[in-house]
């Protein structure tokens, strides 16, 4: 089987998990994460692009927000990647990319990410924020009951359990991790979108504030 048929099989298992998803991880995320990965590919040497491409294709089969059995769904995204004839290597190599890119599990760990995991993880990352993850945080908040904003303010040094636990409002999700996204990017093609973006996530924060100040 050619990368090309890996590439578009892989998609489409992606599409079964993840079509109609309304929390912002849909395949809309998807595409965009992809068009995300190619433009740093073509900025970025020595990646591998099957990899590249194809951890960002996969990287939320089984994300724990999305799926019931997160141990469950890893499996099957191990046994898709062995139906579509990718070596053990790419395998073992795709899963640590997935395992380790998330937000909140670099906050317990030491994560270590070659070129090919740094590519996917920003491809991700550049996703979060500017318009587009103004968006994507209040799909996720809407999907999750969660307010607008709870009044109790940002949490800081969190674990991964503390960040998930009692999450509060989405205006909070900004300032704990949105707006620092850009300085935990990885490449320098990445780091520049990304101060582009923040400076959308910084503006709508003023305006919102101004707004619910009733100083506009």
């Amino acid at each position: 089987m050619d990368s090309k048929a890996q590439l578009e099989q892989a998609y489409a298992y992606a599409s079964s998990i993840l079509n109609g998803d309304g929390s912002g991880h849909g395949m809309d995320h998807i595409d965009r994460v992809l068009a995300n990965a190619r433009l740093l590919l073509s900025k970025t040497a020595g990646a591998d692009a099957l990899i590249v491409l194809t951890a960002a294709t996969l990287h939320d089969t089984y994300d724990e927000k999305l799926v019931a059995d997160k141990v469950a769904a890893r499996g099957l995204t191990q046994a898709k990647l062995q139906e579509l004839m990718y070596t053990q290597a790419q395998i073992d190599e795709i899963l640590a990319i997935i395992d380790q890119m998330s937000f909140s599990y670099g906050l317990d760990h030491d994560v270590h990410l070659d070129v090919n995991g740094q590519l996917v993880q920003d491809a991700d990352r550049l996703d979060a924020i500017g318009a587009i993850g103004i968006a994507r945080a209040f799909a996720y908040g809407g999907a999750k009951g969660r307010p607008l904003d709870d009044g109790q303010g940002a949490r800081s040094n969190l674990s991964s359990a503390e960040y998930h636990k009692n999450a509060g409002g989405t205006i909070q999700h900004f300032h704990e991790k949105l707006l620092g996204i850009a300085g935990t990017l990885n490449t320098p093609a990445a780091r520049e979108i990304g101060r582009a973006r923040t400076r959308v996530l910084r503006d709508f924060l003023d305006e919102f504030e101004a707004e619910v100040e009733g100083n506009r």
